[in-house]
């Protein structure tokens, strides 16, 4: 029988079940039996109308997950409207202006007519 490396010899590992040893393979799972499955009854998300006369009870996460997502998003697009410019053309266009600038030369154009 060729060697077997300590790695695969670690993997495989043989339970006893009726006259000889099977190898195992893999570890086995929990048999927990069929996976669970929600049948559809016809009513948006799962829930039932309310009663006609009273409100629609909020659970418990509904508030935090409304107020985060939100205010979020609104803490979002306050930042990147107050973002710096930090691009190359802006950049060169300043620099290019102290050259000219330091040099004694107009940096407005001013057309010749």
């Amino acid at each position: 029988m060729p060697p077997v490396s300590q790695s695969l010899r670690s993997s495989v590992r043989c339970t006893r079940r009726g006259p000889r040893a099977v190898p195992q393979i893999f570890s086995r799972s929990a048999s927990h039996g069929a996976p669970h499955y929600n049948e559809p009854t016809g009513f948006l998300f799962g829930e039932k109308p309310p009663v006609p006369g009273r409100k629609r009870q909020r659970e418990e996460w509904e508030l935090i997950w409304y107020v985060g997502m939100f205010g979020t998003f609104a803490a979002a697009t306050v930042a990147v409207y107050y973002k710096p410019d930090t691009s190359i053309q802006t950049w060169a266009l300043v620099e290019a202006k102290k050259r000219m600038e330091a040099r004694g030369e107009a940096t407005d154009y001013v057309p010749k007519s």
